[in-house]
């Protein structure tokens, strides 16, 4: 349901009883006073909003999670990628850069001490040796038998994905 005063048209979607389930508590969210909308944001996540969030951000991220709970919420494996990429970006890593994750079904390729490492990206982690793994490192480590940088080992950073790009465009 949109925010009164920014537009948007709520009957464009198809009119079955589930949207009407959700919308009937968005709606009560617009008449909750601005405190009571932080008790609910408390409720959910345990915290205080973050300081400054006005009250139609309160409003939008609380609709947000009345319609992800309708709707069943995100799949296992987008949580457990989104896990992964805030604990990367908490890391302040320099490879971190969730635009140079390759796609589901590439092959990644790896010369290492005259052997080819070939590692498949699978929707869930990747595949290499014929196992199951959620990490490049681990499989980097594997390889190496010492700890390296999974994206930056297979070539994924930044750098080498502008070099490949560039080197494309001759």
């Amino acid at each position: 349901m949109p925010v009164p005063g920014r537009g948007g048209n709520c009957t464009s979607r198809p009119g079955d009883a589930e949207a009407a389930e959700v919308d009937r508590p968005i709606g009560e969210l617009l008449n909750r006073s601005t405190s009571e909308l932080r008790l609910s944001w408390r409720q959910l996540h345990r915290t205080g909003p973050p300081q400054g969030l006005s009250r139609d951000l309160l409003i939008r991220a609380l609709s947000h999670h009345l319609q992800e709970h309708a709707a069943g919420g995100a799949s296992r494996a987008l949580r457990r990628r989104l896990h992964t990429l805030a604990g990367e970006f908490e890391k302040r890593s320099a490879s971190f850069d969730p635009g140079i994750v390759p796609r589901t079904g590439t092959t990644l390729l790896r010369q290492w001490r005259g052997h080819a490492h070939t590692v498949l990206v699978r929707k869930d982690g990747f595949e290499y040796d014929g196992q199951h793994y959620r990490s490049l490192s681990v499989i980097a480590e594997r390889i190496t038998g010492a700890h390296w940088s999974g994206p930056r080992f297979f070539g994924l950073t930044k750098r080498a994905v502008v070099s490949v790009s560039a080197e494309g465009g001759q």
